[in-house]
């Protein structure tokens, strides 16, 4: 499971990461999990640490930035499968310090003899997330 702490409450959220968005990297809560901070701290420890990041390349600017979210979302879902019911995923990246944000680059290629673009696109700073497990289990 996925949570995020926001004000004084820890809240189970899904990823909602979307090219059209102003923030294309974005979490909705789901009402599944919700306590309040110091109650989270009481019956969680942190034990990890993951940073994620993506990159893709293409001739499409939304295509190529689609792709990007697509293998975020993708190593999210993996890392969450892999830690299973017994740990959660806290996103520890806080919007105006250090939220991730698609990045990208634009050049310009020669094909054929016509201009042609090319979209790079990264995530910058990663996406940090912390791992967290129930006390007194292993």
């Amino acid at each position: 499971m996925i949570v995020r702490r926001y004000g004084n409450t820890v809240q189970s959220v899904q990823p909602n990461f979307d090219s059209r968005a102003m923030t294309e990297i974005g979490f909705l809560r789901t009402g599944a999990l919700s306590l309040t901070a110091d109650a989270f701290l009481e019956e969680y420890e942190r034990v990890g640490e993951q940073q994620l990041t993506a990159a893709a390349e293409g001739s499409v600017k939304d295509e190529t930035e689609q792709q990007l979210l697509s293998s975020l979302r993708a190593q999210l879902t993996q890392l969450e499968e892999e830690l299973g019911q017994r740990h959660l995923l806290v996103v520890e990246s806080e919007p105006g310090r250090d939220y991730p944000k698609t990045r990208d680059r634009t050049t310009t290629l020669v094909v054929g003899g016509e201009n042609r673009l090319h979209f790079q696109w990264t995530v910058d700073p990663p996406l940090k997330l912390g791992v967290w497990r129930r006390k007194g289990t292993a």
